[in-house]
């Protein structure tokens, strides 16, 4: 069953990335955390470093708490 989930996953995962095959890298990232995706499995999905996509959801969020 779990093999069954995790297909499940990456299929969405593939839909939501070519829905957004437009979007540039950061905002790609920032959908994913908004999914629950971990930054280790972004970075696996996106091919970069989980520190890049950890300054992408810092960044990302400063300016939110800024715009308040």
């Amino acid at each position: 069953m779990k093999d069954d989930s995790e297909r499940i996953e990456r299929l969405l995962v593939l839909l939501l990335l070519e829905a957004m095959k437009n979007s540039s890298q950061k905002e790609k990232a920032w959908k994913l955390n908004q999914a629950g995706f971990s930054n280790i499995d972004i970075s696996e999905l996106l091919d970069t470093s989980p520190a890049v996509i950890a300054t992408y959801i810092y960044s990302r969020k400063k300016k939110k708490l800024k715009k308040k």
